[in-house]
């Protein structure tokens, strides 16, 4: 944490621990004033001392304010800059790993991890600077004006302090426990909410609305119960700091009353030191709850460390080749699975460079996972896969992913303008080929008619958008990417005849001299393709055009068999 992130800021800092350091010596000082004030202006009557005395209480707590305002703001700041930083950069590690991290961790776990973590570490910083500037120094300074006036009386006050030693070490072991407990929790908690609020259309037409809230229930009911029993062993320490206090007080009063009632000491002595023990009182129980609120954060810190040190599997090359001078596409026995369950059992095709080659067979057979592949979003097990003759893996990954423009059957929208879903982030866009791109996707005729156009909300996960409409501004994505491979993956299926007629000729003159592969479930989208690829069981079991493979009357004829009687 000091090394990448605080250790930048150690100016503020140092800064911040001066003005607390100060802060927290006014105390000592305010004590010592107090003998002065009674015996000399009280008990003697030295009237004259009474301005002298009051101007410097009031100076002290002037300048305790102005040193307070300061470093809570210099803290505020570093906390802040610090826990932002974090997020940032764990928000950049995150996206950098692979497919399986995401099928592993659902996302309302990962936002817990990038917000809920971060913030839960953000405060102690100003927490443990304050302990160590403010209060270190305060208890310092009040320490020395109670053992300069009379030590005796400060080792009786201390008399019940080892008593603390054993339950703060138990309390400490016990709230980090419950602290992983709560924040996974939570994590479950989000999780739970990014569910229902993506699926309210089936929760609504399912009439789950009262399953979905006793679920909610029972989980926010758990988090209530962690964060008690967390309240209670962190206020455990503070608590019997109140009572190990207590005592010291009474065994003072036992060994100085009488000091005081024969005259051997003074009542300004006495007030000096009970005044410089009462302020001690405060930062001493801020510091007994300084080791609740570590380990509050140091399971936190747990947490975002482990993701941390999650190793992306799927990496540039050390040493990038250089890109390909043809799009050929090769699988050469392809094995891949997720876990134990394979998906490819020694896939082998060609996609030749400049032609469209069509991906066709049952639900489950290992169509998509050719697209992650090919895009390395995820690796094979085993086998070589090739763009150009250059194996993928030997490509910088930016390199290879810019080669390809990519069309899904689920069209992810963001919740940005249509605009900013078409360019996704690109500067050097003109609006001609804005509008040429838009036009391409038919996006050009149902923008008009929108009340702000380009500039209309697409809504969360585009909801603002009819299938169709999501379907066509993923098209323009693919337009304006162009790339030399584009990825369709049944890119007209959310779309009706008209509109599928119409992007279907876009989509064939955009495909025009570069290589495509379409996966397809609707035959008849795929029967112009050069090359038909009939996938079953996560094996190339056919390879031909439509009328080659209906003439045979294998896999092929029977798929489309099937789709004539549906």
């Amino acid at each position: 944490m000091w090394r990448g992130y605080l250790g930048r800021h150690w100016p503020k800092m140092a800064l911040a621990t001066v003005l607390m350091a100060i802060e927290g010596g006014c105390l000592g000082v305010l004590s010592w004033m107090l003998e002065p004030l009674f015996d000399k202006v009280f008990t003697q009557g030295e009237s004259g001392l009474i301005w002298l005395v009051g101007g410097g209480i009031l100076g002290l707590f002037l300048l305790r304010a102005i040193t307070s305002v300061a470093s809570k703001a210099l803290l505020t700041d570093v906390a802040q800059r610090s826990s932002t930083a974090m997020q940032v950069d764990l928000l950049r590690h995150i996206l950098k790993l692979d497919q399986s991290f995401f099928q592993e961790n659902p996302p309302g776990a990962l936002i817990e991890r990038v917000q809920g973590d971060t913030l839960a570490v953000q405060g102690v910083w100003s927490t443990f600077i304050t302990g160590a500037g403010r209060d270190i120094v305060a208890l310092v300074s009040l320490f020395a004006v109670a053992v300069a006036i009379d030590w005796r009386w400060t080792a009786a006050a201390l008399i019940g302090a080892p008593l603390l030693i054993v339950p703060t070490s138990l309390a400490q072991r016990y709230i980090r426990r419950k602290t992983r407990q709560m924040r996974a929790e939570a994590g479950a908690r989000a999780t739970r909410l990014d569910e229902v609020f993506h699926g309210v259309a089936a929760v609504k037409l399912y009439q789950m609305e009262a399953y979905q809230i006793d679920r909610f229930d029972h989980l926010v009911a758990r988090i209530r119960q962690l964060m008690v029993k967390m309240a209670v062993s962190q206020s455990m320490v503070p608590g019997m700091i109140d009572a190990v206090t207590g005592l010291g007080f009474f065994a003072v009063l036992i060994l100085g009353g009488p000091e005081i009632v024969e005259g051997k000491r003074t009542v300004g002595e006495f007030m000096s030191f009970f005044t410089a023990m009462a302020l001690a009182f405060q930062p001493l129980r801020r510091l007994g709850g300084l080791a609740g609120t570590w380990q509050t954060a140091a399971a936190s810190l747990e947490r975002l460390y482990r993701v941390f040190d999650i190793c992306p599997a799927v990496a540039s090359p050390a040493s990038p080749a250089l890109l390909p001078a043809t799009t050929a596409v090769r699988f050469e026995n392809v094995r891949f699975g997720y876990g134990a369950k394979p998906v490819l059992r020694g896939l082998s095709f060609t996609a030749e460079a400049g032609k469209t080659t069509a991906l066709v067979g049952p639900s489950g057979a290992g169509k998509s996972s050719v697209f992650n592949l090919l895009t390395r979003l995820v690796d094979a097990q085993s086998g070589s896969i090739s763009v150009g003759g250059v194996p993928v893996t030997a490509l910088a990954l930016p390199a290879l992913r810019q080669m390809f423009a990519t069309v899904t059957q689920d069209s992810a929208l963001f919740d940005e303008t249509i605009r900013e879903n078409v360019l996704l982030g690109r500067k050097d866009v003109d609006e001609a080929t804005l509008a040429r791109a838009l036009d391409v996707a038919h996006v050009s005729e149902f923008v008009a008619a929108l009340p702000e156009g380009l500039d209309t909300p697409a809504g969360p996960r585009g909801s603002a958008l009819s299938g169709g409409q999501r379907q066509r501004v993923a098209i323009a994505r693919a337009v304006l990417r162009d790339a030399p491979i584009l990825l369709l993956d049944e890119a007209t299926s959310a779309l009706d005849t008209a509109s599928e007629a119409k992007v279907a000729q876009a989509l064939s003159e955009l495909s025009q001299g570069r290589t495509t592969l379409v996966i397809a479930h609707r035959l008849s989208t795929v029967r112009d393709a050069d090359k038909i690829v009939v996938i079953v069981e996560g094996q190339v079991v056919e390879e031909g055009t439509h009328d080659a493979l209906l003439a045979r009357g294998g896999a092929y004829a029977g798929l489309c068999r099937m789709q004539l009687v549906e």
